[in-house]
């Protein structure tokens, strides 16, 4: 997919990027520690969006 992005355009997507992948990393993390069946399964559901936007995002970058 080929995008004309601007220089500042392209820093927040990365900025994005990076947040989506910090995000899920900690949702992961988070889901993992938690004792409650029901917590952890919004914890894991919440990682795996914020994984799915980090790849949406990344197509912009391609």
């Amino acid at each position: 997919m080929n995008h004309d992005l601007t220089e500042l355009e392209v820093e927040h997507l990365r900025s994005l990027i990076g947040g989506h992948g910090n995000v899920s990393k900690k949702l992961d993390d988070y889901a993992q520690r938690c004792t409650d069946p029901e917590l952890k399964t919004l914890f894991e559901r919440d990682a795996q969006a914020a994984k799915q936007a980090q790849q949406d995002l990344l197509s912009y970058l391609n």
